[in-house]
């Protein structure tokens, strides 16, 4: 029984062999591999016989000699990141690389003129009446913190008019001071380089140029 069933699958494993031989598709050997008209596609390495490879390759890399004739410098501190990529944009024509820089620094936010703590809050008050007594108005006492009892008489932008807060103060027997208020800010600068000793005029291309300087620096 177990020859005979054995005999039938490979018989008709046989048939389906040749059927499969017979009726299926079999692609021309002569066929065109595109429609007609239709230019063959091709790669770049093929059609130009690896032009293309060799094109990439035909600016040779910088020798250490031309980089030691380059010139570095860096240009800020430009205050907000627009500002520096508003230079960055004008002056990359100009040089050979150039990249931004972010620094942080401190940097004047104005001047608190203030006459110092007293020893306890009522001599603080006392005093505050004294300022009242003699005609000013634009006092405030400190209540808590760090300056608990000081006598703050105005914070200023401009460093001559806290100079002469603190003169009119004086005049009336008082001893302010005037304290210079800081505070670290982010800076921002271009450091670029340049082929030879021509120095870059960048004073006609920057729109920002208030309180910019330019310094030579290292290579990078």
């Amino acid at each position: 029984m177990f020859v005979r069933a054995l005999f039938l699958l490979l018989l008709a494993l046989n048939l389906g062999g040749a059927c499969w031989l017979l009726f299926a598709h079999h692609p021309q050997s002569g066929r065109a591999a595109t429609d007609p008209g239709v230019p063959k596609l091709a790669l770049l390495s093929e059609r130009d016989g690896g032009d293309a490879a060799d094109a990439e390759l035909a600016t040779a890399p910088e020798s250490k000699a031309d980089l030691a004739n380059d010139q570095c410098r860096t240009l800020g501190p430009f205050p907000t990141q627009a500002d520096t990529r508003a230079a960055m944009n004008a002056l990359t024509p100009l040089t050979k690389r150039i990249r931004t820089r972010e620094t942080r620094a401190p940097q004047t936010r104005g001047y608190w003129v203030y006459l110092p703590a007293m020893p306890n809050r009522e001599q603080a008050l006392g005093t505050a009446r004294t300022l009242s007594q003699k005609g000013v108005r634009d006092y405030y006492v400190v209540t808590a913190g760090d300056q608990q009892n000081t006598i703050s008489l105005g914070l200023f932008r401009d460093q001559g008019n806290a100079e002469r807060r603190r003169a009119e103060i004086a005049a009336l027997g008082f001893t302010p001071q005037v304290n210079t208020r800081t505070e670290d800010l982010p800076a921002y600068w271009l450091d670029y380089a340049l082929a030879g000793s021509e120095p870059l005029d960048w004073r006609r291309r920057v729109t920002a140029q208030r309180d910019l300087r330019e310094d030579a620096i290292d290579c990078f």
